[in-house]
């Protein structure tokens, strides 16, 4: 006979997942009711919290990401009750989530926000480490101490931040495409990178406004992991602070970037040993020229690309995307999915089952967007999202309409990519728009590259790469999609002040 449920806790708001757009929910929905329980179900014992927000124009916003005990939420909002256990089933019918720990809880409302978990190039291989969550980073930057080269697979932000972060460690960066952070550059923006990935890299003295992840005396090798299959939430801006990324050889900068090719084949050692393969020592210059020559080091682990070279190293790290963390709701509940496995939601964040809606990572917006606004999956996205659902939750339940929000409009992102600020606006890379549009370029090697992507004289997008200023002019423009035809090239003449055009 099975054991006795416990009776069911009720809650008229559940919100599932701990990341940024799961606690940014529950935060507002906390506001919104403060007389009403709202119960936030996370896998992870800590959350991620905002902390510094600013709104740098009306749409960028700024802000850092700091994990914190759940006990700090529920002091912030004595409403909020965590509980700290995965979700089993989702039995939408019946408007209730098992969780792993046994409980049953009933909702009038439901939101989920599990986040999306790492397409892993090799499930299962000691070897192969995806980067996602902070205990992920704090495992990377363990076996980084004890590595003189590691091969990183992927193209984009973790990727590209990692690459610049790491020093001591021989890097191969093998990409898919053309140019490195294709997700976010053009060619011309990632030669400016490129530029700066060769040469020596300064010591950051960065004053940390906080405490992010200090790793230093965690000395135990063993790590005890609640369940494997719990995925953590995703990394925030400034993951890589506080994370000593160092490895064993005493120079700062090695990398060499392997493009157009993916993984074919994963040997360990003893595999690579009986098949009498041959691997590349890591790829040296002369006069300009590489030269192969056959690696006489053996490596715990080597990797075969599709271009027909392998490298050893002594581990592989895996940055090739997430897929949406849908697995735990889905089974006998009728979702409609998105063409990358998301849940869809419309334009109020439901999802296709009456009272359940979606933020974040694990949801695909499947609304007309606005003609500058897309889909990423970045954690400003996860706060508006989650922000923007509890809105739509509260709306709901009182009957009341409302009105899509504004970030919405366009996208907007504010980052940092080796040390240099980095300001996507609209359609950035000309996403969509077919081949008639026009770019202008702007650059100072080493010390800005600006980019405009221009349509029938009417600005659609924008990337700023330095201290360039113009991100609040150049949104205004995007947004009120004011005819520029007659400004030509001054609108990035550094002599003319673009501000006082347009005040």
């Amino acid at each position: 006979m099975e054991p006795a449920r416990p009776p069911p806790t009720a809650g008229k708001f559940v919100v599932v997942g701990g990341g940024i757009a799961g606690v940014t929910c529950a935060e507002q929905l906390a506001i919104h009711f403060p007389s009403e329980d709202i119960l936030l179900v996370t896998a992870s014992p800590v959350i991620k919290a905002i902390t510094n927000f600013k709104q740098v124009s009306k749409i960028l916003e700024e802000f850092d990401v700091e994990e914190q005990p759940s006990t700090m939420l529920e002091n912030r909002f004595p409403n909020i009750k965590v509980i700290e256990s995965g979700v089993k089933q989702l039995k939408s019918e019946e408007h209730c989530i098992l969780t792993e720990d046994g409980n049953q809880h009933v909702y009038k409302q439901l939101c989920l926000c599990a986040g999306a978990k790492p397409k892993l190039i090799c499930e299962g291989n000691p070897y192969v480490l995806g980067i996602r969550d902070t205990d992920s980073a704090q495992e990377f930057q363990k076996q980084l101490t004890k590595a003189k080269r590691i091969m990183i697979i992927g193209n984009g932000g973790i990727a590209l931040e990692l690459v610049y972060e790491i020093e001591g460690c021989e890097v191969i960066w093998a990409i898919k495409d053309k140019n490195i952070g294709n997700t976010f550059f053009d060619a011309g923006a990632a030669e400016f990178f490129t530029s700066k990935l060769i040469t020596e890299k300064p010591e950051a003295n960065v004053a940390h406004k906080r405490t992010r992840y200090t790793t230093e005396g965690t000395k135990k090798e063993a790590r005890t992991k609640a369940k494997a299959s719990n995925v953590g939430s995703a990394l925030g801006p400034d993951w890589h602070e506080g994370l000593n990324l160092k490895g064993t050889k005493e120079f700062s900068h090695k990398i060499h970037i392997e493009t157009m090719c993916e993984v074919k084949k994963i040997y360990l050692q003893e595999e690579f040993t009986i098949l009498k393969k041959e691997s590349l020592t890591f790829p040296r210059d002369h006069h300009n020229k590489p030269v192969k020559t056959t690696d006489k080091e053996m490596w715990p682990v080597y990797v075969e690309l599709t271009n027909g070279k392998i490298y050893g190293c002594d581990f592989i790290v895996s940055a090739t995307g997430v897929t949406p963390n849908i697995e735990p709701f889905v089974h006998g509940n009728n979702f409609n999915l998105g063409q990358d496995g998301g849940l869809e939601v419309d334009d109020h964040m439901h999802t296709s089952l009456p009272s359940i809606y979606a933020a974040g990572d694990i949801c695909t917006a499947s609304w007309q967007p606005s003609p500058v606004w897309q889909q990423m999956r970045l954690w400003t996205q996860a706060r508006q999202m989650g922000w923007y659902a509890a809105k739509c939750m509260a709306a709901d339940s009182l009957g009341d309409s409302i009105d899509m929000d504004f970030s919405f409009e366009l996208f907007a992102h504010v980052t940092k990519f080796f040390n240099y600020k980095v300001v996507l606006l609209g359609k950035y890379n000309a996403q969509g728009l077919g081949s008639d549009h026009e770019l202008m370029l702007r650059c100072t090697k080493g010390q800005e590259y600006v980019k405009v992507v221009m349509q029938n004289g009417r600005m659609m997008g924008a990337v700023l790469i330095g201290e360039t200023d113009l991100e609040e002019t150049f949104e205004n423009l995007i947004l009120n999609q004011m005819n520029l035809s007659s400004y030509g090239e001054d609108l990035l003449d550094p002599n003319i002040d673009i501000e006082d055009y347009f005040d």
